[in-house]
């Protein structure tokens, strides 16, 4: 292979893995905007939760059409249709003026975050050489993790502009459309993502299943040596013929008795990844560093914080995975989920509040001091409580509207052990269970069935998904942040003795090896 073709590979694959990117940002730029459009739009509890989980809906959707629809049209063309639905949402997000207009446009991005999700590690997989395509394919999860880490950056940054009270800041709407700022930012990397796809070829194993032969061996070669083309266009050739030549797979075959064993590990691991709260971190970062008292600002610093972990950390699980082995991992980042969360439901437990007349001197000058009078000196020993006699005293809008204010004015707590525990959380998410689950779904379930078996658990992965972003500010609201974080740490407890119990080791041992093992016939 010449340095030259090398260089293209990784070009091609670049662009292509900016669908991850648009992925990672579509789905975590939401998180800055919660705060805004609740008070804005006059939201419930379960409309806020909706406006951010409504989009993991359309992405299931999206995931279930996207194969089919690209063995039609191909791998390029879906993805320009993912990238144009990109760049309407973030453009219909951006100028929504109403709730309803928002979650639909948010609904449309899903589509996109389907699809690429999807299409982009395939794309990628079909045109690189075996001994890069680890490498090239991994470049699509890394995109997902940059793009997770620069929404949390620029929805900061977008903040500061509109309090730097700059001229030009101003004229643009900084401080009175922060958030359809943040929402319409994505407009510029989904543009470049479909004009970049314009310099992307054809899949060259989609021109073989349309009889292109020729054509998908020129552009093979364009990724790789002659002799390697030629043997790689052969092998999809007669790997197509032997797929048309085998009978398709019926979802009931994975409910025989034989197959008992993986699919009970395939849901316990697929639910495990999510119900634990990795995406009530991701959506809703701000809001929780906000529930420890740190204000707005500190609470968006901190949110970059979440992202570079989730980036050094991801890192570390490509780096490990093979080194350490599945089982370890799996582990060391399911006892660290349950310390973290422990450590949170105490720092939150173990927190008071109490409203004073020096404690809210720094509240802005047109908030109604007199309305909170018949609380001052009074101890609140949860959230819930002080939460629920803000509303009472001030009414549901005014409550909202000062809420961070408010939190921050009268609770005592150790804001440093919230970090701490939420930074730790993500650090074991992202270097076990986050990664780990899709390298042993692709080891755990033999190939006759894999396909329906990876599409039944990657169903409940994402229905699981959805319920924590629907109902994490309705728990926040109703049970407590102590309560939800404690049982967030007791499901990952239970999935801790589940793994060591049931889990096996798949390091090192071959698919053959492993059917063995796993299926009772």
């Amino acid at each position: 292979m010449t340095k030259s073709s090398s260089a293209y590979t990784v070009r091609i694959s670049l662009i292509v893995a900016l669908g991850g990117f648009l992925m990672g940002f579509d789905a975590s730029v939401i998180s800055g905007v919660v705060k805004f459009i609740e008070t804005e739009f006059d939201l419930s509890k379960l409309e806020l939760g909706w406006s951010v989980a409504s989009l993991t809906l359309t992405s299931t959707l999206a995931m279930m059409v996207a194969g089919p629809m690209s063995d039609r049209f191909g791998r390029r063309k879906v993805l320009q249709v993912a990238a144009i639905l990109y760049a309407i949402s973030a453009f219909g997000s951006a100028v929504a003026p109403d709730f309803i207009s928002l979650v639909v446009a948010r609904m449309v991005g899903g589509f996109g975050v389907g699809a690429s999700l999807i299409l982009a590690p395939m794309y990628i997989a079909e045109i690189a050489p075996p001994g890069m395509r680890g490498r090239l394919v991994s470049f699509n999860q890394l995109n997902i993790v940059i793009g997770i880490s620069v929404a949390f950056f620029t929805n900061y940054l977008i903040l500061q502009l509109g309090e730097s009270q700059a001229d030009w800041a101003l004229t643009l709407g900084f401080e009175k459309w922060n958030w359809r700022w943040m929402l319409g930012l994505e407009f510029l990397p989904a543009v470049l993502f479909y004009g970049g796809l314009f310099f992307v070829p054809k899949s060259p194993r989609w021109l073989v299943m349309k009889g292109q032969t020729d054509q998908a061996l020129i552009i093979m070669r364009q990724f790789t040596d002659i002799d390697d083309a030629d043997k790689q266009i052969n092998d999809s050739i007669q790997s197509i013929h032997e797929e048309k030549d085998e009978q398709k797979v019926k979802l009931t075959e994975f409910f025989k008795p034989a197959y008992r064993l993986v699919l009970v590990i395939g849901l316990v691991i697929a639910i495990l990844q999510q119900i634990t709260g990795i995406n009530s971190v991701f959506f809703y970062a701000p809001m929780i560093f906000e529930q420890s008292g740190i204000g707005t600002d500190a609470s968006f610093i901190q949110a970059i914080l979440v992202g570079l972990t989730n980036l050094v950390f991801t890192v570390l699980a490509i780096l490990f995975i093979d080194r350490l082995g599945r089982k370890p991992l799996l582990l060391f980042g399911l006892a660290g989920i349950a310390i973290c969360m422990s450590l949170l439901a105490y720092g939150f437990g173990s927190a008071t509040y109490q409203l004073t007349s020096d404690s809210i001197k720094e509240l802005p000058t047109e908030f109604n001091r007199e309305a909170i009078s018949p609380m001052l000196q009074e101890v609140f020993q949860d959230d819930v409580s002080f939460k629920q006699a803000l509303r009472k005293n001030l009414g549901e809008k005014d409550a909202l509207t000062y809420e961070s204010q408010l939190i921050t004015a009268g609770i005592t707590m150790n804001p440093t052990l919230i970090l701490i525990g939420i930074l730790g959380f993500v650090a074991s998410f992202a270097i076990s269970i986050g990664p780990v689950m899709w390298v042993l779904f692709s080891e755990l379930f033999p190939i006759k069935v894999k396909g329906v078996a990876i599409s039944f658990v990657g169903f409940f992965n994402s229905l699981v998904s959805y319920l924590v972003q629907q109902f994490f500010p309705w728990q926040l609201d109703t049970f407590g942040s102590s309560m939800t974080f404690f049982l967030y740490g007791l499901f990952a407890a239970v999935g801790l003795i589940f793994v060591w119990a049931v889990v096996p080791e798949t390091k090192n041992k071959s698919l053959e090896e492993l059917e063995s093992i796993l299926i009772k016939r």
